[in-house]
């Protein structure tokens, strides 16, 4: 029986950079297209806005590009899509988001970001499902991410690399978006380790310092975002309330159910903020 072959980003002296520069030589050549404008991450709920976006001419296994690994979450396509967009630019759909429970390390975390800057996109749409804090938010609300708390501990950047987080999600982008729906609300997201959801007194604990949206993922991304230089745009769909917020058990068959009966509103709603960057 043959080794597994080692996965490049675990070893510690590689630069990932270098890694997602190599991964981002392999989509040009892949696609046929040697920039990208825009990169998205698809979440819970968002995945039908591929569709919606423009003409895709090129869908790749994201597991066939070096650094990427199949997904292990089921809702997630594990696709990277290149889609011409009606103005002309160039959008990179990445549906295979490697998340923090799976104890495969930052730097796998953020590899498609890193990917996504390599290709050239200047603007991050980093999307999610979540558990909403505010009551006045029901299952399938759509959020914008305004700011973010980040609870896992950790951190993408390594060594003395010191990046400024104001406005990490895009007060710029975050207008634009309600130029298109004046009813979007906003929030502050919390990061959490998982994979397990969090307990009553968790999400009391996030709303004490300003929470507002709970989940398992992005901070870290938008971290590493900023630190490539793009500009992040961030989305949640509230797909139930978090836990003691909501009175019944939480369950990811319900996440699943919430996006899926959401997905169509929603994904045309970021098609349309996508047509409008």
């Amino acid at each position: 029986m043959s080794e597994p072959t080692p996965h490049p980003l675990d070893d510690p002296n590689a630069d990932p950079f270098e890694i997602a520069a190599r991964a981002a030589s392999e989509i040009a050549e892949r696609t046929g297209v040697d920039h990208h404008d825009i990169a998205l991450t698809l979440g819970s709920g968002w995945a039908k806005a591929a569709d919606l976006i423009g003409e895709t001419t090129a869908t790749i296994p994201a597991f066939e590009i070096t650094g990427f690994s199949k997904p292990a979450l089921e809702g997630h396509v594990g696709t990277l899509r290149s889609i011409l967009l009606p103005s002309g630019k160039r959008a990179l759909v990445i549906g295979a988001r490697t998340h923090y429970y799976e104890n495969h390390g930052v730097r796998r975390v953020v590899h498609s970001v890193r990917t996504a800057a390599a290709t050239g996109a200047t603007t991050m749409i980093l999307t999610n499902g979540a558990g909403g804090i505010r009551e006045t938010w029901k299952p399938g609300t759509p959020v914008l991410i305004s700011d973010h708390i980040n609870l896992t501990a950790d951190s993408p950047l390594e060594g003395a690399s010191f990046i400024d987080l104001t406005d990490l999600y895009s007060s710029r982008l975050r207008g634009i978006a309600r130029s298109i729906d004046a009813t979007l609300d906003e929030g502050v997201y919390c990061q959490f380790r998982g994979p397990h959801y969090e307990t009553p007194a968790e999400v009391q604990m996030a709303k004490a310092i300003g929470g507002h949206i709970v989940g398992m993922s992005t901070a870290l991304e938008a971290i590493a975002a900023r630190q490539a230089g793009m500009e992040i745009l961030g989305m949640s769909l509230i797909t139930n309330l978090a836990a003691g917020i909501q009175k019944t058990p939480l369950s990811h068959a319900e996440v699943i159910e919430a996006g899926q009966s959401a997905e169509p509103v929603i994904s045309a709603l970021l098609a349309r903020i996508v047509a409008a960057l």
